[in-house]
């Protein structure tokens, strides 16, 4: 069922912080305010709009620039340079003043007229709401790896009421006191969002297809994210690991059998080829296994090395005001 944004909210209208990082997206963000200004003083006691920009290399900044000396609900925030869509968001939300946070991507995929159904979600007693389209709009490929990587994220963070796991979410602020603390180039969101709650739950939206420039998710980009979920917040794959190697330990004591009882029974035990064959299989196991606690080493080494979450270049500063 449809909600209309007008009736939507019955109850108390909540202060809102829109978080937006921004990429390489002149060509949108100006659109994107507008839609946005014209939705929020409908729906919000008061609002702000928090445009990160992640180290673009167009003119980013300075449409986010001229937005802030337009509107006084606009801020921007321009980082030193690319540190990644979340280490931007993670900027964003703590920068937050207001009671509910919403982040949605600069391509205007995620319309704003939508924020509506996700605050009326997050009345029903929950603290944390994705948006996911009704229709996925991107490549096949895309759309199987890209479902594949957030229902690996939905199990690592061990929420059982949510599967559908999306950039347009809305959360109570608040929730950001659980990883306060956090710092670490490698950043989840929605792992550092279940720190603090449980109660996740998600709603269907409508979402549009990109009409400018082309997405920053390739195949490797969607691979790598999908190991720092499991690796970086995650101990399933040293599980993994101790799990086959339980089995190939079983595997190579019935190898042992067979042999014994082929050389009591033929007087000869199985040749090179045989020998060959279990060597690979061991050989790729154990190699296998090296290369996770590898992949955890290098966690360990990164967060070492005390490199920061982001760094702030500059900012737009100004008193917070409603539009």
């Amino acid at each position: 069922m449809r909600i209309d944004p007008l009736n939507m909210i019955t109850q108390k209208k909540p202060s809102l912080s829109i978080v937006i990082p921004v990429y390489n997206s002149q060509a949108t963000l100006m659109e994107l305010v507008e839609r946005l200004i014209a939705v929020l003083p409908g729906i919000s006691s008061s609002y702000e709009i928090l445009l990160v920009n992640d180290g673009s290399r167009d003119e980013s900044w300075q449409v986010i620039q001229q937005l802030a000396e337009n509107h006084n609900a606009v801020q921007g925030i321009n980082l030193m340079r690319n540190y990644g869509q979340h280490n931007a968001l993670l900027c964003g939300v703590r920068s937050a003043k207001n009671e509910i946070t919403v982040t949605m991507d600069d391509d205007l995929q995620h319309p704003p007229e939508e924020i509506p159904v996700l605050l009326s979600k997050l009345q029903e007693d929950y603290d944390v709401v994705y948006g996911f389209p009704r229709k996925l709009p991107h490549s096949l490929w895309r759309n199987i790896f890209s479902r594949l990587t957030k229902r690996t994220l939905a199990f690592v963070m061990g929420i059982k009421t949510v599967r559908e796991i999306s950039a347009f979410r809305a959360f109570r602020t608040n929730l950001r006191e659980a990883f306060t603390d956090y710092q670490s180039p490698g950043v989840i969101i929605d792992v550092l969002l279940s720190w603090g709650t449980t109660r996740f739950t998600s709603v269907k939206v409508n979402e549009v297809p990109r009409e400018f420039g082309a997405s920053n998710y390739n195949f490797f980009k969607l691979v790598s994210q999908g190991f720092l979920i499991l690796t970086g917040f995650s101990t399933i794959p040293l599980k993994l690991a101790s799990w086959l190697g339980f089995l190939f330990t079983i595997f190579g004591f019935a190898v042992f059998l067979y042999v014994l009882i082929s050389y009591i029974k033929q007087g000869s035990i199985p040749g090179f080829p045989f020998l060959a064959s279990i060597i690979s299989i061991f050989s790729g196991t154990q190699l296998f296994a090296l290369g996770i606690f590898g992949e955890y080493l290098g966690r360990v080494f990164d967060k070492s090395l005390d490199r920061p979450t982001y760094v702030v270049g500059s900012k737009t500063l100004k008193s917070h005001q409603d539009e």
